[in-house]
């Protein structure tokens, strides 16, 4: 049952008197305290806010002054009072609330600046539990949450950044905030903490090893307003959630345009195939377009792997993203701006190579500091109607896979690192997802059809089409090795791929007609490994 409003009607003008100020993160603190300073504005405060405000020469009260009782507990309990909240949630026209205010001595409280403990940036730390714990704040999320129900009498700043907003509206309405000034606060301050619950909540889950726990919450700080989403007459924003995790999220943009919604999508996308593929093992590059690999190659340089890549499919490449697994050379960087990119990312980047791409002012370059491991765990979120799909990452990596041979013949080596390459690309094409690929280079990728067949057919006429774009006589298919995401149902789409050229095939297998798909296998000899694993994408 609701509880029962006195529908007594708000002000819209509050003249700001009293102010209680208690930060964690101090920027603008004492130019914030001085300016309400100098308007007459009484200043309360907390621990290391209050010194910061008193070293800085202005009166301030410390709040114990007004609970009578002192600060306990290492800082646990300081605001946790009557006095504090009574100040903050008393309805100021209400008469039953100004005789118990008056009665038990409480002053009101007009504004409240709360920032809290740093827990999302601890929680992605090496802290441990108990330091992890201790930076759950409670006072501060109490006080926003109090002086937020009451903002019909009280302004809530949760953003050092509102700083400046706050003393622009004083300053146009002589020491008074609007209704609707409070308003909105109010509603970015119970943002604030319900994204900072968010987080306690999740790691909470992730340390317990929670699955699917009862009431699971998501939040993030707006990073950007995008111009606009997928298409034009789409709103967007993009929010981070602090995530140690490299990427386009926590990439640096060194130049270029704003990154747009199909920018950040597709960069992710590069970037996380990319991740598939160690440094140590050599210099791999991941060439993307609409969220799905249109080239990836494995080769002796940066160069040689960009140029390999880009020979899949040169002409969907055009305005694509371009994702390295080690640092952006000035050899490589001469090449990719050869052709028209929208973004190119890598873990690191040389100074002559950030020269070369100057030249092209609207290209963006991202420095992502590191590479993201395939094998972290992580939860992804899809919105659907009425709900949201939580499931966790696709950690799945080929290396660790027990693959077995299912054919009388099994793969050679060169056959068997080639399977390994393709099925790792497989992994981030969407599906039903077929890739080609030969001398650790795809040669041929097709990409979320509704019909196996279908994307073994799409993938083998790219392989023709490449073969033409570079002069040749045959399809790139024509002696490579075929990755699916998922298995054959039937053999036509194994049989798609031996037309093809192919003469091995990796496979999760799994199907009840595996049988039949074997032995069409063995009557073309070819050999085929079963993964166990599948790599739905959708």
């Amino acid at each position: 049952m609701a509880v029962a409003s006195k529908n007594i009607p708000a002000p819209d003008l509050v003249p700001v008197r009293r102010a209680l100020l208690s930060v964690f993160d101090k920027a603008g603190l004492v130019e914030l305290a001085q300016a309400l300073a100098a308007r007459g504005v009484e200043l309360v405060s907390t621990g290391g806010s209050a010194r910061a405000i008193a070293e800085a020469g202005l009166a301030v009260r410390d709040v114990s002054e007004l609970t009578g009782f002192p600060e306990i507990m290492d800082g646990r309990v300081k605001t946790l009072h009557p006095s504090v909240h009574g100040a903050l949630l008393g309805i100021r026209d209400d008469a039953e609330h100004q005789d118990a205010m008056r009665a038990h001595g409480i002053e009101p409280i007009d504004l409240v600046v709360v920032n809290l403990y740093p827990f999302e940036d601890v929680r992605w730390s090496d802290a441990g539990y108990a330091a992890t714990v201790e930076n759950i704040d409670i006072g501060g999320p109490a006080m926003i949450r109090a002086s937020a129900k009451n903002h019909a009498y009280v302004a809530t700043v949760t953003d050092p950044d509102d700083y400046a907003p706050l003393l622009n509206a004083l300053e146009m309405n002589l020491g008074s905030l609007s209704l609707d000034f409070r308003k909105k606060l109010a509603a970015k301050a119970f943002a604030r903490t319900a994204a900072y619950d968010a987080a306690i909540s999740g790691w909470f889950a992730e340390t317990l090893e929670i699955e699917h726990p009862t009431w699971r919450a998501f939040g993030g700080r707006l990073e950007t307003v995008m111009r606009y989403g997928e298409n034009p007459h789409q709103q967007a924003g993009f929010y981070v959630t602090g995530e140690k995790r490299p990427g386009v999220a926590s990439a640096r943009q060194l130049q270029g345009k704003q990154l747009s919604y199909n920018n950040i999508n597709d960069t992710d996308a590069a970037f996380e195939l990319v991740g598939e593929f160690d440094p140590a093992r050599g210099p791999a590059v991941a060439i993307i377009k609409h969220a799905n690999p249109c080239g990836v190659a494995e080769g002796a340089t940066l160069k040689d792997a960009y140029l390999k890549a880009l020979a899949c499919d040169p002409v969907s490449a055009f305005g694509g993203i371009v994702a390295l697994n080690s640092l952006l050379d000035a050899e490589a960087a001469e090449e990719i701006v050869k052709t028209f990119t929208e973004v190119i990312i890598a873990p690191q980047v040389s100074d002559e190579a950030v020269a070369i791409v100057a030249a092209k002012k609207n290209l963006r370059l991202l420095v992502a500091g590191g590479l993201p491991d395939p094998r972290t765990a992580g939860a992804m979120v899809k919105s659907v109607a009425g709900g949201l799909l939580v499931q966790g990452r696709d950690s799945a990596v080929v290396d660790d896979l027990d693959l077995r041979v299912v054919t009388k013949r099994a793969p050679s080596d060169t056959e068997l690192a080639d399977l390994k390459f393709a099925f790792r690309v497989a992994k981030h094409v969407k599906s039903n997802a077929i890739v080609y690929a030969k001398d650790r280079a795809t040669v041929g990728i097709g990409a979320g059809q509704m019909s196996r067949v279908d994307s073994s057919r799409i993938a083998a006429r790219k392989a023709e089409d490449a073969a033409q774009a570079a002069g040749l006589p045959e399809s790139l298919a024509k002696g490579s090795v075929v990755a699916s995401d998922a298995f054959f149902p039937f053999a036509d789409g194994l049989l798609a791929a031996v037309e093809a050229g192919a003469t091995a095939v990796i496979q999760p297998g799994g199907s009840v007609n595996d049988k039949d798909v074997i032995e069409a296998a063995d009557a073309h000899g070819i050999a085929m490994v079963f993964t166990g694993v599948r790599h739905f994408r959708h």
